[in-house]
């Protein structure tokens, strides 16, 4: 998958506890801004995936968030809130997330990352993004 990052495009961090979403703002080339935040349990977790049954509270958690991530991510898209979207999660995230995803999202995905940057500064994030979309 070729990866940019186009005007408007959303930008979506999350690891197992937090998602972040950022817009780019850039006219020409990569600036971003946050537009908003999606903690565990804002969302209820109808339809979510069954689990082992050795899985672990905290890894049960990080389950039920990716879904409520992908969750959020469809209502955002058919609010006509998403053209090109950008999904920047840690490995593991991202791999609970992807499954969850409906295809009117994964339509939308313009690059994908698997690192952990839920903790990194709007700049950092920028320079991350415009290595990647070179």
């Amino acid at each position: 998958m070729k990866f940019s990052v186009p005007k408007n495009a959303m930008i979506i961090i999350a690891d197992g506890e937090h998602a972040m979403f950022y817009r780019n703002i850039g006219v020409s080339g990569i600036k971003i801004e946050k537009t908003g935040e999606l903690l565990p349990g804002a969302h209820d977790n109808r339809g979510a995936a069954p689990l082992p049954r050795e899985t672990s509270p905290h890894e049960k958690g990080e389950a039920n968030f990716a879904k409520d991530i992908a969750n959020n991510l469809y209502e955002r898209v058919h609010k006509g809130g998403i053209e090109a979207l950008v999904l920047i999660a840690d490995p593991q995230t991202l791999g609970q997330i992807r499954p969850s995803l409906h295809k009117e999202v994964t339509q939308r995905i313009t690059g994908e990352l698997h690192k952990t940057l839920t903790k990194s500064s709007i700049s950092e994030i920028e320079h991350i993004l415009t290595t990647a979309a070179a």
